[in-house]
C-alpha cells in the first residue's frame, strides 16, 4: 500500500498533438459532433470546456471543469481528445456511463468527425480482467468442489443447497456454450446473465492470473485481447476501480497515454480508497484453505482452519464499529495464526514453474494466500497511516475485519499526475462556491492565484444550460424541529404528506436511512391512494421505470437514487430530502478521518462531514431539473439548512442556484399549480 504523502504532483508533460497536414482544431470537432443531431447545436458552456480542454493538451497543465447537468461534457470533453497522438484514456464512476460513452456517443461521434479528420477515431472499453470469461478457469470449473463455488451457500447435505449446486451447475453449462460462441467474452454481453456465484466459477481475479506467457489459453485469452484492443485505439473508455487498481499496482494495467479525463471525478477518491481497502473472514480464509489443500501438508491446512475458527471467535466477541485502541486480544490472536499459517502454506507452495501440471489452480492458491498473509500483516502493523474496523451488517450478511486508509489524497498526488496531464469534470466539483476541497481530495494542493491557476492546475466552472431560478424552488422547512431520532419524526412525516398531496405525486424521496423511508411509505401508503415505490421491494430499474411512466407515483429510497435516477420530464417536479446527509457517527473512514483532524488542532466536522453532506446533498438536489423544460420543487426537511449559520450558508452555496425559499404556504401554492398542468 502507498502510504499517504502531502508530496505535490510531477510537473505534467504536455500530450502531443496528432500531426496530419491541416490540424483541425477543438471547435472544428465540436461543431461537427453537434451538427450531426438534427437541430444540434453547441452550448456556450460545452464550447467553453472543449477550448479549455484544447488549451491543457497544448500546456501539460492539469483543469478542474465544473459542468452542470446538461451542459453535455462528454462531447466537450472527447472532441479535443481525439487531437491527441496515441491512446486518450476517459474513466468513469459507474457503468451505466461507461456504457453510454462506448455503446451511443462515442459511435456517433466517430461517424460525425470521420469527413474532418479524414480518418475514422477508434475506441475501446477496458475493464478489469475478472469481467471477462477465463479459458483456463473455465477448463478447471468441472473439478471445482461444490463448497469453493458455494461456500458461503447452507451446509453440504440440506436441500436447499443442493437445489443451489444444481442451478449453478447449469449456469455453467450455459456459459461453456456461450464461450464456443462470444467474440470478446465480456460478462456485459451475456444475455440472459448468470448469477455471480457462476461467473466467479470462469473468470479469474487478477491476482491469481499465471500470465499469458505461463497459460495453456494465453494466446486466447479475452481479458489479454481487450488490453491489445486498448493499444490500439484512440481512445479507451475504463473505470475508476481500474484506474485505481492500475495506480496502486504501478500503472502497467492501462495502456500508456498522456492525456486521462476522469468524469464523475468527485467519486475517484472513494474509488481509490476502496482499491486500497482489504478484509479479513472466515469464509475467505475457508475458501483459500480449500484451494491450496493439494499443494500443502494436512497440517498446514489444519492450521489455515484454526485460524479461521479464531477470526469467527473474535468477530462474535467484538464489538462493531472503528477499532481505536489497538486490535482486541482475539483478533489479534487470530491475525498473528493467520500470517504465521499463510507464511507456511505459501512455502510449500513455492514458485510457479513452466512444467507444473496444474500452474493455474496453483496460482490461484498461493494468490488468495498472498493476499491474506499481506493482510494479517497490515492489520497487525497498526500504521497510523491505516483505519481498522469490525462489520457486522444489521440483518444477515458476513462479518469482517477491515482495513483502509486514512487518506488517499497523498496515492493520488503521487500516481495520479505523473507523466501525464489530467482533466477532472463533475457536475459537482465546487463546494462553497469553490473548488479548493476537492482538489485536496484529488491530491492537488490549493493554487495561490484567486483565479484557480497556478502553472500546475486550472479551474474552471462552465455553469449549466438550465435557468434553475425560474425552473425549480429551494423549499427549507425551517419551521421544524431540529432532526434528532432516527427514522421519520412526526413533524417531518406530516409536511411530506402535505407536500405529496399538493402535487398529487410525481415525487422522489431521498432519504437518510431505511427506516425513514419505510415509515414515509407507511404514512403516504396510509393516508392516500398514490403509487408508493419503495426501494427494496423490486429491483431498481424496475421500480425507476414504473416511477418514470405512472406519473402519479412515489419513489423512495436510500443513498443510491441520490445519485443513481434520471427522470426529465413531469414524472418527477418534487424531490424531497428528510435530513442533510452527514456520515452517520458509525462511518469508520469519516470518523477518524474526523478525529485525525481533530487531533491536529482543525474541525473534523468543518473539514470532513461538511463536505461530504455538500457533495451528497448537490447530487441528491440536482435528481430534480434533469432537461430545459423541467419545473419542480425541491423540499429540504431539516431546518439546518437555514439555520446552522456555520455550515448552513456553505452547503447551500454547494447546490444549483434555485429560488430559495423558507416559506411554507409558497412552496405548496407552488406545487398545486405544478399539479394543474
Amino acid at each position: 500500500m502507498t502510504t499517504a504523502t502531502n508530496a505535490p504532483p510531477s510537473p505534467p508533460t504536455a500530450p502531443k498533438p496528432r500531426s496530419s497536414g491541416d490540424q483541425p482544431t477543438a471547435t472544428d470537432l465540436l461543431a461537427a459532433a453537434v451538427g450531426a443531431v438534427p437541430g444540434g447545436a453547441a452550448r456556450p458552456g460545452q464550447q467553453q470546456m472543449a477550448l479549455a480542454i484544447e488549451r491543457s493538451i497544448e500546456t501539460g497543465e492539469h483543469l478542474l471543469v465544473q459542468a452542470g447537468t446538461g451542459t453535455g461534457k462528454s462531447l466537450a470533453y472527447l472532441t479535443p481528445a481525439l487531437l491527441v497522438d496515441g491512446p486518450v484514456v476517459v474513466s468513469t464512476a459507474t457503468l451505466a456511463l461507461q456504457s453510454q460513452l462506448v455503446d451511443h456517443d462515442l459511435p456517433r461521434l466517430a461517424d460525425a468527425v470521420e469527413p474532418v479528420l479524414r480518418r475514422r477515431p477508434t475506441f475501446a472499453v477496458l475493464k478489469g480482467r475478472h469481467h471477462y470469461l477465463c479459458l483456463a478457469r473455465l477448463d478447471n470449473s468441472a473439478e471445482e468442489e461444490p463448497g469453493d463455488a458455494l461456500f458461503d451457500a447452507p451446509a453440504p447435505g440440506a436441500t436447499k443447497w443442493l437445489g443451489e449446486a444444481g442451478r449453478l451447475g447449469k449456469q455453467v453449462q450455459r456459459l461453456r456454450e456461450w464461450a464456443l460462441q462470444t467474440a470478446t467474452g465480456d460478462r456485459d454481453e451475456l444475455d440472459p446473465g448468470v448469477d455471480d456465484t457462476a461467473w466467479r466459477q470462469v473468470s479469474m481475479p487478477a491476482r491469481e492470473c499465471v500470465g499469458a506467457n505461463r497459460c495453456p489459453y494465453g494466446g486466447d485469452c479475452f481479458a489479454e485481447a481487450s488490453r491489445a484492443r486498448a493499444r490500439e485505439a484512440d481512445i479507451v473508455v475504463t473505470n475508476h476501480s481500474l484506474l485505481a487498481v492500475d495506480m496502486l499496482a504501478g500503472r502497467h494495467i492501462v495502456p500508456p497515454h498522456k492525456l486521462l479525463v476522469v468524469d464523475e471525478a468527485h467519486e475517484l477518491a472513494d474509488r481509490v480508497s476502496s482499491a486500497a481497502q482489504a478484509e479479513l473472514t472466515p469464509d475467505m480464509i475457508d475458501r483459500a484453505a480449500r484451494r491450496a489443500r493439494t499443494f500443502i501438508s494436512p497440517e498446514a491446512y489444519e492450521a489455515l482452519a484454526e485460524a479461521g475458527d479464531a477470526l469467527t471467535v473474535g468477530l462474535a466477541e467484538a464489538p462493531a464499529g472503528r477499532i481505536t485502541t489497538g486490535l482486541p486480544p482475539a483478533l489479534s490472536g487470530a491475525c498473528t495464526l493467520l500470517d504465521a499459517a499463510t507464511r507456511t502454506s505459501l512455502d510449500a507452495i513455492g514458485d510457479i514453474k513452466a512444467d507444473d501440471p496444474d500452474p493455474v489452480r496453483k496460482q490461484q492458491a498461493k494468490a488468495v494466500l498472498d493476499e491474506l498473509s499481506k493482510t494479517a500483516q497490515r492489520l497487525l502493523e497498526e500504521a497510523a497511516h491505516d483505519v481498522a474496523w469490525v462489520e457486522k451488517p444489521d440483518v444477515g450478511g458476513r462479518r469482517a475485519l477491515v482495513v483502509a486508509p486514512l487518506s488517499v489524497a497523498g496515492t493520488l498526488a503521487t500516481h495520479l499526475y505523473d507523466e501525464r496531464t489530467v482533466v477532472a469534470t463533475s457536475a459537482t466539483l465546487t463546494l462553497g462556491g469553490q473548488f479548493e476541497t476537492v482538489a485536496k481530495t484529488l491530491g492537488l494542493a490549493a493554487p495561490d492565484a484567486q483565479d484557480g491557476d497556478d502553472g500546475d492546475w486550472h479551474s474552471l466552472d462552465v455553469g449549466s444550460p438550465f435557468d434553475y431560478g425560474r425552473q425549480g424552488i429551494l423549499y427549507v422547512a425551517a419551521h421544524l424541529p431540529r432532526p434528532a431520532a432516527s427514522g421519520l419524526p412526526d413533524a417531518a412525516g406530516q409536511e411530506l404528506l402535505a407536500l405529496v398531496e399538493a402535487l398529487g405525486g410525481r415525487t422522489l424521496g431521498l432519504f437518510s436511512s431505511r427506516r425513514a423511508a419505510q415509515q414515509a411509505a407507511e404514512l403516504l401508503r396510509s393516508k392516500t391512494n398514490l403509487p408508493v415505490l419503495l426501494q427494496g421491494e423490486e429491483a431498481l430499474p424496475l421500480l425507476v421505470r414504473r416511477f418514470r411512466e405512472e406519473r402519479a407515483s412515489c419513489l423512495f429510497g436510500v443513498m443510491s437514487l441520490w445519485q443513481g435516477v434520471d427522470v426529465p420530464g413531469d414524472s418527477c417536479q418534487l424531490v424531497v430530502i428528510d435530513r442533510l446527509p452527514f456520515p452517520r457517527p458509525d462511518e469508520p473512514l469519516a470518523a477518524a478521518r474526523a478525529a485525525a483532524v481533530d487531533a491536529a488542532g482543525g474541525s473534523g466536522f468543518a473539514s470532513v462531514s461538511v463536505p461530504i453532506a455538500a457533495i451528497r446533498l448537490a447530487q441528491g438536489v440536482g435528481r430534480l431539473i434533469r432537461s430545459t423544460g423541467d419545473k419542480g420543487v425541491v423540499a429540504v426537511l431539516d431546518s439546518r439548512l437555514e439555520t446552522a449559520r456555520g455550515y448552513g450558508p456553505f452547503l447551500r452555496r454547494s447546490l444549483p442556484p434555485f429560488w430559495y425559499t423558507t416559506k411554507r404556504d409558497t412552496a405548496l401554492g407552488a406545487l398545486k399549480r405544478l399539479s394543474e398542468t
